[in-house]
């Protein structure tokens, strides 16, 4: 289905007025600019992390020129960047995590390596892994919005944790020192799924 003839739809919904604003998930630039021609779209909901942030290139700069806020969900790299994952953790084969390739054979070695170098960074700001992975995502403007998610309340205050911490010029240099963009081993879903992400595409 063309995205004009998706958004166009949502459109006269929001003439009709049962929808408020119009957002979009995991679109390409592309994408992105053909939906906003038809309607204007409010926000995008995209993965973007230390881990991942293909965003960047092109996506990234399409929405700050259209006006589009970001909401970065995966910004802890569905636990990756928590400070919390270790190479025995044992996952349900219900869980995502089981078949994700950065959670396995060498990917989940090379990962954690990163990891370690963050937390060397959060424990000289008297932080966790967990909030200088938020607060990194929280510093790359006013118009991305992290999603956290939590299961448990602890790890919960950790994360609000994140709204305290305020990174320097020089803590973000250090910490994409560290993370540079490519860093993480294994992309973010398998192969199939991949291959169905516009956001892939550009």
């Amino acid at each position: 289905m063309p995205i004009e003839d998706t958004v166009g739809a949502i459109a006269d919904m929001v003439k009709a007025g049962f929808v408020r604003h119009i957002g979009l998930s995991e679109v390409g630039a592309d994408t992105l600019r053909r939906a906003h021609a038809v309607h204007p779209i409010s926000d995008l909901q995209i993965e973007y992390s230390l881990l991942s942030r293909g965003i960047e290139t092109q996506i990234l700069p399409t929405c700050r020129a259209l006006g589009i806020g970001v909401t970065a969900y995966g910004v802890l790299s569905r636990g990756l960047l928590s400070g919390h994952w270790s190479k025995d953790r044992q996952v349900a084969p219900t869980d995502f995590r089981a078949y994700s390739p950065r959670f396995t054979g060498d990917n989940l070695d090379h990962n954690l390596r990163l990891v370690e170098a963050l937390r060397v960074i959060a424990e000289a700001k008297g932080a966790t892994v967990a909030q200088i992975a938020i607060a990194w995502v929280l510093s790359r403007g006013a118009d991305i919005v992290p999603l956290v998610g939590a299961r448990r309340r602890d790890r919960l205050a950790e994360a609000l944790g994140a709204l305290d911490l305020t990174l320097t010029a020089e803590d973000v240099s250090q910490i994409e020192a560290a993370l540079p963009p490519g860093a993480a081993a294994g992309d973010r879903y398998n192969d199939q799924a991949m291959r169905t992400l516009d956001s892939e595409r550009g």
